[in-house]
């Protein structure tokens, strides 16, 4: 435990500034984390990340990380978006031949969906942090993640009977993700009030809640794809927490979602 939290407070201390000051030293770090997390993958998969299907990934994950430097608060799937995908993709299947389907095709569709799960992911961090009152925004969706998780813990502790999807993660109850989006929106009405957002109290209600059952869920993705592949961690790069992905996984689909809300309250 003391090793979990000296590492959650070193981390802090190191992401906090990068979050607060933005612009290119934030792409930076994203694009550093969204390459480790996607290693993370690859590995668990058997693929290195210095083998030609493991450099074509993360060179097709920095391509769609690319916009969020020019500021582009959407990905649109243009003319020359779709070029790129299908070019990655002949790139790959064309692999599959060259290696005699030692690389196969069932691997050429875990890259693409890797790559787009992750890449995403961080794709929409770095752009809610471009966008306006972008600061704010990531501190809104990080509390709710963290309070999801905090609520979750204390009320599965304390309440806990009926487990959630016990298959996938067995110490998960249905109790403690309840517990979890109360106080997530408990959270996300306190901050409201504290930043006030140009929406309504009952739509940062139902913002909240959206996102505390999409980081739940996000968690509960992490979790199949460890229980899938036999790995206790993504990744042992953060002691006593694992690895990017198993600290980013609810983040991964929280920061998606908040995107889309807010285009639909917008």
């Amino acid at each position: 435990m003391k090793q979990r939290i000296l590492t959650g407070v070193v981390a802090l201390i190191l992401f906090v500034p990068f979050v607060i000051y933005g612009k290119l030293p934030f792409a930076v770090i994203i694009y550093l984390l969204a390459t480790i997390g996607l290693i993370e993958l690859l590995k668990m998969h058997k693929v290195s990340w210095t083998s030609i299907p493991g450099l074509i990934a993360i060179l097709f994950l920095w391509l769609i990380l690319f916009p969020g430097l020019e500021g582009i608060t959407s990905l649109h799937f243009s003319t020359n978006t779709t070029q790129i995908l299908l070019i990655f993709v002949f790139l790959l299947l064309a692999y599959t031949v060259l290696l005699k389907n030692k690389f196969t095709f069932d691997d050429v569709g875990f890259i693409l969906l890797a790559v787009l799960y992750v890449g995403l992911g961080f794709y929409y961090l770095l752009e809610t942090r471009n966008s306006a009152d972008g600061l704010a925004l990531i501190l809104f969706a990080f509390l709710i993640i963290w309070s999801t998780d905090t609520g979750a813990y204390f009320m599965g502790r304390a309440f806990g009977k009926n487990k959630l999807w016990p298959e996938i993660s067995p110490n998960k109850t249905i109790e403690g993700a309840v517990g979890g989006i109360l106080l997530a929106t408990v959270v996300g009405v306190v901050f409201h009030v504290i930043h006030p957002f140009t929406d309504s109290v009952l739509t940062v209600i139902i913002m909240t809640i959206a996102l505390s059952v999409f980081g739940q869920i996000g968690d509960l993705v992490e979790s199949a794809f460890k229980r899938h592949y036999n790995v206790k961690d993504s990744g042992t790069i953060l002691p006593g927490h694992g690895g990017i992905l198993d600290r980013f996984d609810s983040a991964i689909f929280v920061f998606p979602v908040l995107h889309l809300v807010l285009q639909l309250v917008g």
